[in-house]
């Protein structure tokens, strides 16, 4: 009997993959405005396009999920889902890279919305991503890692998940 083209009995079928990074994705953002709105924590700059990317990461898991087609299309969403988690996980880390090497004079300027109405968009994306003292502060841990750190690793982790999705040879196949 040849076992090299036999799916792993263990492997979970891409679209309940999918489903459940939808769900963490939209979890996360849920706790997110929990914390803001229960501990009085105003999200930076950085913070609210993690939000963001959380929330393309989760549309994106969400849409591959429902969406019932050939192996290919499972994915292709799969690595859609990958590469906005990558993103997300880029601007984590680039906030977690901030609160570890914070800026020597801190640049306290105002919030999101007042940059974007102020300030033509293509300042505001050099301006966010420079950082601001607001970006570099940690208000609130868990275990010792700030919410930019367990972004980090969240995103790493549904990038992962993704992958695994996307290097699945048998994502066609009902399980």
């Amino acid at each position: 009997m040849d076992l090299r083209n036999t799916p792993c009995p263990l492997a979970l079928h891409p679209h309940r993959v999918l489903a459940s990074i939808a769900a963490t994705c939209f979890g996360l953002i849920a706790f997110g405005v929990v914390l803001q709105a229960g501990a009085g924590i105003e999200p930076c700059p950085l913070c609210i396009f993690q939000r963001y990317a959380f929330l393309v990461t989760g549309l994106l898991a969400s849409a591959g999920a429902l969406h019932r087609g050939p192996y290919w299309v499972s994915r292709a969403w799969a690595g859609l889902v990958t590469l906005a988690a990558l993103i997300g996980a880029g601007i984590a880390g680039r906030q977690t890279w901030l609160q570890h090497n914070p800026p020597e004079f801190p640049e306290c300027g105002g919030d999101l919305a007042f940059m974007l109405d102020s300030v033509p968009l293509a300042q505001v994306l050099p301006m966010v991503f420079r950082g601001s003292g607001d970006c570099s502060k940690v208000d609130w841990t868990l275990l010792g890692f700030s919410i930019a750190e367990w972004a980090l690793a969240c995103f790493v982790a549904i990038a992962l998940c993704a992958l695994a999705v996307t290097a699945d040879r048998y994502a066609s196949k009902a399980r």
